[in-house]
């Protein structure tokens, strides 16, 4: 007994002098349980809500609700329209062009976005033929991504009169409207008349061209008839024909645009077909088209060849200075009027071989829509056009001087052209 009490007090002892042991030792366990206690009902407890981060996550949901992902496709389009009220086809800021209401009734359909209309390269939007101010077309291809099924009737609600889509096709993911085409094909309709003779003893007059008034009564009658009583005699057609066909193959075309030197590779351009069509009759006016088939033109290419051609039918220009047009010496010729022009055809062969016949992709060649284009090619740009290219070719003929092929010193050409 005398010794358990002896324990008792060194184990006391024991205690007071280190508190902190004991301590450790007396409530651990006591800790642990309360500490695995709280931990629990932590897990247990429900988080605060956090209202902004709720009506953040609502917006976000409701957002994605209405936000839509349009899955689009690859597609040509294929247009024709009356040029002679646009400034063009490219689109050019503050000038009415015809790719300006083409994307205007694409945004109006809901086939673009607003953004797409304010960059239209973010649709990988592509033009086959840029066209200038008055120039008409009828087969103009565009190529553009679009929604799934899109529908040309939607497109043409929106657009004016001048304007008519005819075709649009699913086209391969990469497919580019401009470098994929194989060749263009232009016309160029004027009058007959236009190729009649001059008579060069009133043609040199050297107060003719001073006297507008004077060269118009020279104009308006032809071999003692009047102007459009004039028929394109057989032996003429024939010589236009040879003229047209001296065009063909591989030439230096530096003479027939501007700012482009005898040695610019760029004037190299390869001319496929250049013909002369029968001539027809229009309000008693008989006139002929004129079709040339090339992989590419320059500017104003096409206008400067007619003119060209006008020259020599008229005997205001030998058939040597049409030779030398093709020469390093550098010549300036007058352009024909715009409004006869028209971009024809589009021609994609190497495109329809290979990818026509697949089962998956049509052929662009629009056989479908012929009677639709002859149709608007007849109403819309013949019908309206014809009197305006007779008034302009007459205009163009009381100034004939001014596109005489006049020579220019290869020295002082930069001062010129440039």
């Amino acid at each position: 007994m005398l010794l358990f009490k002896l324990q008792q007090q060194i184990l006391r002892s024991s205690c007071s002098t280190t508190p902190r042991f004991c301590t450790s030792l007396s409530f651990k366990p006591d800790t642990m349980t309360e500490d695995n206690d709280t931990d629990s009902n932590l897990c247990n407890k429900r988080p605060v809500e956090d209202d902004n981060l709720n009506d953040s996550k609502k917006q976000k949901s409701e957002s994605s609700e209405r936000f839509v992902r349009i899955k689009k496709r690859n597609y040509a389009m294929m247009l024709g329209y009356f040029g002679k009220n646009y400034y063009g086809m490219q689109r050019n800021p503050g000038m009415k062009t015809i790719e300006e209401d083409l994307i205007q009734a694409l945004l109006k359909a809901d086939l673009i976005t607003s953004d797409a209309f304010e960059t239209i390269q973010n649709i990988n939007f592509q033009r086959a033929a840029r066209t200038d101010k008055g120039v008409s077309a009828v087969r103009q291809v565009v190529s553009l991504k679009l929604p799934e099924n899109p529908s040309k009737d939607a497109v043409n609600k929106n657009l004016p009169d001048d304007i008519r889509v005819f075709a649009i096709k699913r086209v391969t993911k990469g497919f580019n409207s401009k470098s994929q085409c194989d060749a263009r094909t232009y016309s160029y309709t004027l009058p007959t008349f236009a190729f009649a003779s001059e008579n060069l003893e009133q043609f040199h007059e050297s107060d003719v061209f001073h006297d507008p008034e004077k060269r118009m009564q020279q104009l308006s009658t032809i071999d003692g008839k009047p102007y459009h009583e004039y028929r394109l005699p057989k032996d003429k057609h024939e010589k236009l024909v040879e003229l047209l066909k001296l065009y063909e193959g591989t030439h230096r075309f530096h003479n027939f645009t501007s700012k482009v030197f005898p040695l610019d590779p760029r004037a190299r351009r390869f001319i496929m077909s250049f013909t002369a069509e029968d001539p027809f009759i229009v309000d008693e006016l008989e006139y002929i088209t004129l079709k040339v088939k090339g992989q590419s033109f320059m500017l104003h290419q096409i206008r400067k060849m007619v003119s060209m051609v006008i020259a020599v039918m008229r005997n205001i220009v030998t058939r040597d200075a049409f030779d030398q047009a093709f020469t390093d010496q550098k010549y300036e010729i007058w352009k024909a009027p715009g409004l006869g022009l028209m971009l024809n055809i589009v021609h994609y062969d190497y495109y329809n071989n290979r990818y026509g016949k697949d089962g998956m992709h049509e052929t662009l060649d629009w056989a479908e829509c012929e009677e639709e284009v002859t149709e608007f090619e007849k109403s819309k740009i013949l019908k309206h056009c014809a009197s305006g290219i007779m008034k302009m070719i007459r205009n163009f003929l009381i100034g004939a001087e001014i596109f005489l092929p006049y020579p220019i010193e290869m020295t002082s050409m930069a001062s010129v052209i440039y």
